[in-house]
């Protein structure tokens, strides 16, 4: 790129880059069809990495999330508004970023690595969070409902994340989301197509593991509360 948007050469947004690096940003908004088709203050690539920051920083606004991305930058960089940071957003759109996840979702440790795995099983584990708050838009509602709370209707709709975890370092191999009211198990049952063979899966008794054997992965379920026994007894085969 030239002219305004050398800011934004590879390798210039920080850290970010060094975990996501911008070549495969680049080849995902290609694959997505988002890239843009001239040159703009603000290229889809910086969207990208502006709707990571956001994760990063969830409860500042769009400005100051802009001013920490751009903290390390020399050069003299464009100062959006919150609507051009908006329309930045819409313009790239979900997929971009869906594809990214999918690209780098995964175990993150080598079979080498203390406390992945028990025995020849990589252990891994879901993990769900339903108190995720959502701006107070149409949309949102229409889509999450509107649950009820202690004092009422809620103020703002919730929205629940169902993610599959590799245990020991915590890399996440596959998120679900969507209405809190389905609840985890249905989000659990989304996630079991990720499970492989060479995994051990830790769930309790409300979680889906019969259809997480079905994909070859081994499972621990808890054990029945008897005297002496200890509270999870591995149903793998030794």
């Amino acid at each position: 790129m030239g002219g305004t948007s050398d800011v934004f050469a590879p390798g210039h947004l920080g850290e970010l880059t060094q975990v996501v690096p911008p070549e495969l940003v680049d080849a995902v908004l290609e694959e997505t069809g988002a890239r843009e088709r001239r040159l703009r203050c603000l290229p889809s690539r910086v969207g990208v990495y502006f709707v990571l920051a956001l994760g990063l920083f969830e409860h500042l606004g769009a400005r100051l999330v802009w001013t920490k991305l751009v903290a390390g930058l020399t050069a003299r960089v464009p100062e959006p508004s919150e609507k051009a940071l908006r329309d930045l957003r819409r313009r790239i759109g979900p997929e971009p970023v869906k594809r990214l996840f999918e690209v780098l979702a995964g175990p993150l440790a080598q079979p080498s690595t203390p406390g992945v795995s028990y025995r020849r099983w990589r252990t891994v584990a879901f993990d769900g969070c339903s108190s995720l708050i959502v701006p107070d838009h149409e949309r949102n509602w229409s889509w999450l409902g509107r649950p009820a709370s202690r004092l009422g209707q809620a103020g703002y709709p919730r929205l629940m994340l169902m993610t599959l975890c590799e245990t020991g370092t915590r890399g996440l191999i596959a998120a679900a989301f969507g209405p809190v009211a389905r609840g985890e198990t249905y989000y659990a049952q989304q996630l079991t197509s990720n499970l492989t063979p060479d995994m051990l899966l830790l769930a309790d008794r409300a979680f889906p593991t019969a259809a997480a054997a079905a994909t070859g992965a081994s499972r621990a379920r808890p054990a029945s509360p008897r005297r002496g026994r200890r509270p999870w007894a591995s149903s793998a085969k030794r």
